[in-house]
């Protein structure tokens, strides 16, 4: 331990009123306490607890569920979610800036808060922070790093805002594929302009085999069709982030149809997935590169453990 005033060496000299180890400086004789690292900021939670917690919610526990394995206050929970989700949405942005990509594929995925857009329509409430709610993607096809997201509405100006993010965090020339909603034909060649050869892919499908609602109906073919520049047609495909919205609906809980783990709150579902895309990226080993997508994009050599992408995103908030 080095001293902070003189960076000279120091000795142990007991403990403070809470138990912390104090110091004394051998050369100037002065006293003092280390600062601890605080990588959940204000909040008194163990770091320990927090890491596990996050862990199970990531793994797509419900967060009644990691109160009843932890012990840890549902609230305290939620709170841990909000205060890491909005620095992992900063932290992406820091981060994930002017990729070197080749093959980006886009897609919405649907969820709500509180309650559904036909509820809130029937009784007469206008809020905009509640009903359905989409969270953009954009993946890199070759990497499956999630290049950037956003959580808002489908609607022409949150899709510019998604176009705007991708611009910022992408570099270089690359070939866009979307599926055919109407705004991406206007808003992406709008923003992006000459750096991307964009198509559209739709998907046709037929009827179900069976008459339940939740039953996805068969793909009988699908229409390319290029928007901008010079896509090439055998790479318009949107498969991979497809299936990426899949790992979505299994891993976190919010995103489960059918139950009562849907987010109650704007700040809360968009916290959740901030977290959970910050963790996909540069915590969780794709088994198809085996790597994660970060290391694959040359962002980081090495798996982060959470309590390290803690570590970091607290650094670079404090920065």
């Amino acid at each position: 331990m080095q001293c902070s005033s003189c960076q000279g060496n120091a000795r142990k000299f007991g403990k403070n009123r809470n138990g912390t180890q104090r110091y004394q400086c051998t050369s100037c004789g002065s006293t003092f306490t280390p600062v601890a690292d605080r990588p959940l900021g204000a909040m008194r939670l163990d770091p320990a607890k927090a890491i596990m917690c996050l862990r199970m919610l990531l793994e797509g526990t419900s967060i009644r569920s990691t109160e009843r394995l932890t012990g840890v206050n549902r609230n305290t929970i939620m709170s841990l979610v909000v205060t890491v989700g909005s620095r992992s949405d900063k932290f992406l942005e820091r981060v994930v800036r002017n990729v070197e990509v080749k093959d980006v594929q886009a897609d919405e995925i649907w969820s709500f808060v509180k309650m559904k857009d036909r509820t809130r329509v029937r009784l007469g409430l206008a809020d905009d922070c509640i009903g359905d709610v989409w969270c953009f993607i954009a993946m890199q096809r070759t990497t499956k790093l999630v290049l950037t997201h956003h959580v808002g509405k489908r609607t022409p100006d949150h899709t510019a805002h998604f176009a705007d993010n991708l611009y910022h965090a992408t570099r270089g020339r690359f070939q866009l594929t979307t599926d055919g909603y109407t705004p991406y034909r206007t808003m992406v060649p709008a923003i992006l302009g000459d750096r991307v050869d964009f198509a559209t892919l739709v998907k046709v499908y037929g009827s179900a085999e069976d008459d339940r609602g939740y039953s996805p109906g068969t793909v009988i073919g699908t229409i390319k069709r290029r928007c901008c520049g010079q896509p090439s047609r055998a790479g318009i495909c949107t498969s991979h982030v497809e299936r990426g919205n899949k790992t979505l609906r299994m891993q976190i809980r919010r995103m489960t149809r059918l139950t009562d783990g849907h987010s109650k709150k704007w700040e809360n579902h968009r916290a959740a997935m901030a977290l959970f895309f910050a963790f996909y990226n540069f915590c969780r080993v794709h088994t198809t590169i085996k790597m994660t997508p970060a290391m694959k994009s040359g962002l980081t050599d090495h798996v982060w453990t959470v309590g390290e992408l803690l570590t970091t995103m607290a650094e670079s908030t404090q920065s």
